[in-house]
């Protein structure tokens, strides 16, 4: 506690680097799955493939795809931006089959009512698929979430400042103390993210609060 407060600004700001790196590929990772999901939802010939695909890119070991990254984006090897695409393919490869399976679980009966009352193809997806699947979305992304800000302590054996830096700086000085603080940071900005997560998806399935409410 006392090496804490004594780095208090220092953990702070290796946090909030961490706290980046981790959900800016949360959030374009998810932007990316949800049109690859509808595809494979909708066409079932490219739901094996896809799924497949994509799920194989979870199988690429972190630190190899950390240093694969310059060589295909032409970065520096210490560039942030290599974290940010590298967890970018990771969140794509956890949340595909997600969102398939999410837009897969809306009832037909649902869509078909929605397709009477004369709704649109891209509408009722915006309107009505999508909304209708956020509870299981959810749950892939609260995973994913918590995956990213594991897998972003690695990109410190790259130099590349976040809570992980406090791990290779504790194994560099056979130190304790900021190896603690960081496995105790990195719990804290999981659990921070997962709550926001499940609160954002309670804000948007206000239905399911009626439901238990009655």
């Amino acid at each position: 506690m006392k090496w804490f407060l004594g780095h208090l600004d220092e953990v702070a700001e290796l946090m909030a680097n961490h706290a980046v790196l981790a959900l800016i590929p949360l959030v374009v990772g998810l932007l990316l799955a949800i049109p690859l999901g509808w595809l494979a939802k909708r066409y079932r010939g490219l739901y094996t493939p896809l799924i497949a695909g994509t799920g194989l890119l979870y199988t690429i070991p972190s630190l190899a795809l950390f240093i694969l990254m310059p060589l295909v984006l032409g970065t520096g090897i210490l560039d942030p931006v290599n974290v940010v695409v590298a967890l970018t393919v990771y969140t794509v490869a956890l949340l595909v089959r997600t969102v398939a399976d999410g837009l897969g679980s809306v009832p037909d009966e649902v869509l078909q009512a929605a397709t009477a009352m004369g709704i649109g193809r891209l509408r009722r997806f915006w309107s009505v698929e999508l909304p209708l699947a956020v509870p299981v979305i959810a749950a892939g992304l609260r995973v994913a979430a918590v995956s990213n800000v594991s897998i972003v302590s690695v990109a410190a054996l790259l130099g590349i400042p976040q809570l992980g830096s406090l791990f290779t700086d504790g194994f560099a000085r056979n130190f304790l103390d900021p190896i603690v603080v960081g496995i105790l940071a990195c719990m804290v900005l999981a659990l921070v993210m997962d709550l926001a997560i499940l609160l954002l998806s309670r804000v948007a399935t206000p239905w399911l609060r009626t439901r238990v409410a009655a």
